[in-house]
């Protein structure tokens, strides 16, 4: 599919680059005679003819090929194009037979651009009986004429799938014998599986042809009941890597070109062979991470094969190496059969070890090395940084220490002075992971926490369970301040910092405006179902839901066990995890006996019969019938 701007990137206008062609309706002096426009008309702009979802298949009937653009309006990109598609349109019609070539604008015919994923402008089809056929090739006139030149031939036929299908009879056989093979459960009805199907087939044509190939299969979750149970498939994609049968998460991209970058890497080894000291021994000098060895005789060594199938599934968070160098394990003090992790020279202090060391035996669950690697990857206090902080700083709560962090030579000793510091509290206090942060990496974070213009030279804060944020109060820096602020904190004495609006003064209205302040009170208040939508005030489709929710809480307004409610999740900060808000509008149930579990609402259907299906389907307090509402 050729998409080359994101329909999110502006408003529908309309254009000046395509005719305005307006029909005037003559009213007769008759009353009861008017001549209205039923919207099947297909109308011709020179020479390229427009579809809408009235007229789109009753045009496409009888016809054996035909080119569609899909566009919008206020698309730069289609602008330019446009009078490229009325050459194209031309040449098309020059042939023999002629070929039709049309166009839709995708704002307007919402449901024919749903129908065929567009999910960018402008996007190229081209309907073969009736069945869209992607295009993907360059936009020039003389590379799309001739492509459709030929899928309009009598004896064309779409070429194979890449992807293989697996069923209950060749799922073992496939992947059981594959080196690596990845695997989408999906549903046929399925929208997101839709949309990924295009991409994942691209992947799996490109993959297929690399040496080896990698294959990608699929399975029909929906029919396949018994491999999906197996694999724990509870939604819709779920990708799996296998390795020998054996499944592995897949955590990578859902793009063509991610797909193949992320499967390829997957194909080599988990670990890096290493064989001279000097290697190993920068690693450690100068490293930002811990250095993980595993040292082995040979690779035949079984123990091997036992480390490498531990880092498979741990590869995306941690650099694995393995030596079969005698040299090498002398300067770890290991023996074959060991896997040692080493701190980087910068993070050691006289409170921890420099490195630890597991012997693994015939006998040592994968697991067990697994949670070897990650019980010791952080030191003491390490150093937080956008590029690790998914991998490692993820446990809560996170004491984090933010000033000028910068390990080159001639800030080392300032950054080192401050972490000794925190070193000294750190060591009391195992329970908890401290690290420092560089202030300017982390601004906005130090913005939420209110400490921005502190005035201070190091700064404080505390990330808690349930995404709460706690602050101390700017004063000069030594371990004893910071040795009380971790005190208050474990004793419950602070208060979390909290995002908020203004407390509305009225809020009687049929739907409830929460704000961060009032996120507890009224969201999580036990004695009642809530409906809460997270929008923001510029989301288009969080203004077209508008009408459509508020109209819902007028039909609930009797209902006193029920809050439909919603929050500007710009503006406001969401003092519990499980509410996460990943786009707008997001909108989740909570009902009343499960605040820390809220139901999703997925649906496509955001219309007053969906959410008030979705709610009768959830609510534990709803105390009229449906007839009654």
């Amino acid at each position: 599919m050729l998409s080359a701007e994101n329909p999110k990137g502006g408003p529908a206008v309309s254009s000046p680059g395509f005719e305005n062609v307006a029909e005037v309706d003559e009213v007769n002096d008759s009353d009861d005679e008017e001549d209205e426009d039923d919207g099947t008309e297909v109308k011709d702009e020179n020479g390229v003819l427009v579809l809408t979802d009235n007229n789109f298949d009753t045009f496409m009937e009888g016809k054996d090929t035909v080119l569609v653009e899909f566009y919008a309006p206020w698309c730069g990109h289609c602008k330019q194009f446009a009078s490229e598609y009325e050459k194209i349109a031309q040449s098309l019609k020059e042939n023999d037979p002629p070929i039709p070539v049309a166009k839709v604008d995708a704002t307007k015919s919402s449901s024919l651009a749903s129908r065929f994923e567009v999910s960018g402008y402008p996007t190229f089809k081209i309907m073969k009986k009736g069945e869209p056929v992607e295009y993907d090739g360059a936009k020039n006139e003389q590379v799309i004429v001739a492509r459709v030149k030929e899928v309009a031939q009598p004896d064309w036929k779409p070429p194979p799938e890449a992807t293989l299908v697996l069923t209950k009879d060749s799922f073992d056989d496939v992947v059981n014998n594959a080196d690596i093979i990845l695997v989408e459960f999906y549903a046929p009805w399925c929208g997101h599986c839709k949309q990924l199907a295009p991409e994942y087939e691209k992947a799996a044509k490109d993959l297929s042809q690399r040496s080896p190939p990698i294959p990608l299969a699929k399975v029909d979750a929906t029919q396949e009941k018994d491999i999906a149970i197996r694999f724990g498939v509870s939604g819709y994609p779920t990708l799996k890597i296998f390795r020998k049968g054996k499944a592995f998460d897949y955590n990578g991209p859902r793009e063509k070109s991610g797909i193949v970058d992320y499967m390829s890497e997957q194909a080599g080894p988990p670990s890096k062979q290493v064989q001279m000291v000097k290697q190993v021994s920068e690693f450690i000098k100068d490293g930002d991470d811990a250095v993980i060895v595993g040292v082995f005789s040979s690779e035949q060594d079984t123990t091997y094969d036992l480390y490498l199938e531990a880092c498979h599934v741990l590869r995306e968070d941690f650099k694995f190496l393995h030596t079969f160098s005698s040299d090498l394990a002398k300067l770890l003090k290991a023996s074959p059969g060991q896997v040692v992790l080493v701190q980087p020279e910068k993070f050691r202090s006289k409170y921890e070890r420099a490195s630890h060391t597991l012997t693994i035996k015939d006998s040592t669950e994968v697991s067990e090395v697994q949670d070897f690697f990650k019980k010791h990857i952080l030191p003491l206090v390490g150093h937080r940084k956008q590029s690790n902080d998914a991998k490692r700083y993820t446990k809560r709560p996170l004491v984090v220490v933010y000033y000028g962090v910068d390990f080159g030579f001639d800030f080392r000793k300032a950054t080192q002075f401050w972490r000794s510091k925190v070193l000294e509290v750190a060591k009391d206090f195992p329970e908890y992971t401290f690290a420092i942060a560089d202030e300017e990496d982390y601004s906005d974070e130090l913005k939420s926490l209110g400490l921005s213009d502190s005035g201070e030279e190091v700064n404080v804060g505390i990330l808690g369970d349930g995404g709460k944020k706690f602050a101390m109060e700017p004063e000069e820096f030594d371990s004893e301040v910071l040795r009380e602020f971790i005190m208050a904190f474990k004793k419950g004495k602070l208060k979390p910092v909290i995002k908020s609006q203004p407390v509305p003064k009225n809020n009687k209205g049929p739907v409830k405006v929460v704000v961060g302040k009032t996120f507890d009170d009224i969201v999580m208040d036990i004695k009642k179902d809530v409906l809460i939508e997270f929008y923001a005030p510029w989301c288009g489709h969080c203004k077209k839901l508008d009408p459509d929710y508020t109209a819902l809480g007028k039909k609930y307004k009797n209902e006193k066990n029920l809050v439909i409610a919603k929050m500007d999740a710009t503006a406001n900060d969401v003092p519990h995890d499980s509410y996460k808000t990943e786009g707008f509008p997001t909108i989740y149930f909570a009902p009343s006996n499960r605040k820390q579990s809220p139901i999703k609402f997925e649906g496509g259907d955001r219309t007053i019969e969906g959410f008030s299906k979705f709610l009768e389907q959830h609510a534990t307090k709803l105390s009229q019938s449906k007839d009654e509402l």
